[in-house]
């Protein structure tokens, strides 16, 4: 038999021998540090962090340490959101991000496609019961699995869609811009707080990794008294039948949807807000795709502490976005700096005799799940969004004064600045 057999060749008794050795040995550190490590949990110690499963390190104490992040929700403790609306936002960035999502998870679609909605659905698992259409939606307020209704509609359905979900219990994430008004600004808000629900505005770059290592950047004082914030935001649109080209689904053409991303962008990495601005818009004669909206917008905001901001953006030229923003002390920039990946930093500052340039190496994260994410904490944790229906506002007064200044062929317009802070806690950025 081979066990007597082998119980007469010595070498192959020796193999065994030491091979039963190891095991034993690494079962008995496996097991010391397993019961270090509950030991440590049992007692609140260095070994727990909520649900978060501690190792001991591998590396010597001359590596720096890896960041290891918060662990994931269960699927049944995950945040069910509806997405309304299922064009190229939803379909291309929303659904996967829920993939790389830790709080959150798509349970309803609202969509007047319902052949295509019900082909994302079986996508995404989710029931056929919770796809609706825009004329039914109301019966989201039956469906319990709905805790979030995130709204990517055209800018003009905003505050209809706003109001109706929060009338339904909803707490409500909503695609900026936040509607094409100060008025409906206001009307989601009231709205959203007579139901004592959320809301929160989709300023993604607000949650971007490098945007917001930009603004610890500002808070530590690293680029000394702010002076000075270039940025441009552009794009090349296609055929003039899309709805970005229709003011009234719009409500404007590159000022509200990409050029905002200039305003908020140096409003939130500042945390200060403008008292005047100027404004300039104009379009090429002829091109049929801007018979209603602006093709291109330029604008200038002063700051109370002496701050400057000269943004730029445009719809008929080939994508540039970028931002630098210059300190008495240094500088930083993401160029580029909106887009949905490949966003790069640099950062110029002295180090002794010399001005280095750097460009910090930062993990990249998806924007939308950093978002959606947020959203997600502050349902469970019932905490004031960071990016506010107040955030939302402001913009939407900065602009209107942008398209006062331009008609005006430039004039400055006077802003009142918000006596009160417009955004929330910082969002919690262990994960």
């Amino acid at each position: 038999m081979p066990i007597a057999e082998n119980a007469h060749q010595p070498e192959t008794r020796d193999k065994q021998s030491r091979r039963s050795l190891l095991v034993q040995c690494a079962a008995g550190t496996i097991a010391s540090v397993w019961g270090a490590n509950v030991a440590a949990q049992s007692a609140g110690g260095a070994g727990s962090s909520g649900n978060r499963i501690t190792l001991p390190p591998t590396a010597a104490p001359t590596e720096a340490p890896e960041k290891t992040p918060e662990p994931a929700d269960g699927p049944s403790r995950r945040v069910g959101f509806a997405l309304v609306g299922l064009g190229h936002l939803t379909i291309e960035r929303l659904m996967p991000a829920f993939g790389q999502s830790k709080h959150c998870k798509p349970v309803a679609l609202v969509s007047g496609d319902r052949d295509k909605a019900l082909k994302l659905a079986r996508q995404h698992d989710i029931k056929e019961s919770a796809v609706y259409d825009y004329q039914n939606f109301d019966r989201i307020a039956q469906n319990p699995e709905v805790e979030v209704v995130y709204i990517v509609l055209p800018n003009s359905m905003h505050a209809e869609f706003t109001v109706r979900a929060a009338r339904a219990g909803k707490h409500v994430l909503c695609e900026k811009p936040m509607a094409v008004s100060e008025r409906e600004c206001v009307q989601m808000i009231d709205a959203c707080r007579a139901a004592n629900r959320k809301l929160m505005v989709a300023y993604r770059t607000q949650y971007e990794p490098l945007a917001r290592a930009v603004r610890k950047m500002v808070v530590d004082k690293q680029l000394g008294t702010l002076k000075e914030f270039i940025s441009t935001n552009s794009q090349n649109m296609g055929t003039p039948d899309q709805w970005r080209l229709k003011k009234a689904l719009a409500g404007g053409g590159a000022l509200p949807d990409i050029g905002l991303y200039c305003l908020n962008t140096v409003r939130f990495l500042s945390d200060e807000e403008p008292n005047e601005v100027m404004g300039w818009t104009d379009s090429t004669p002829g091109d049929a795709r801007f018979r209603e909206v602006e093709k291109n917008v330029h604008f200038t905001l002063r700051f109370p502490s002496g701050l400057r901001a000269t943004c730029h953006s445009s719809y008929g030229a080939h994508k540039s976005q970028m931002f630098r923003l210059m300190g008495s002390d240094g500088w930083a920039e993401l160029d580029p700096g909106f887009a949905y990946e490949g966003n790069r930093m640099r950062h110029s500052r002295r180090v002794g005799e010399r001005v280095v340039v750097s460009e910090p190496t930062i993990p990249i994260k998806d924007q939308f799940a950093l978002e959606m994410d947020h959203m997600a904490q502050c349902v469970r944790d019932d905490k004031t969004p960071y990016s506010t229906g107040e955030d939302g506002l402001q913009d939407q007064r900065i602009i209107e004064a942008i398209y006062a200044s331009a008609k005006a062929n430039g004039k400055p317009i006077s802003l009142k600045v918000p006596a009160t802070a417009v955004r929330g806690p910082e969002p919690d950025e262990a994960g």
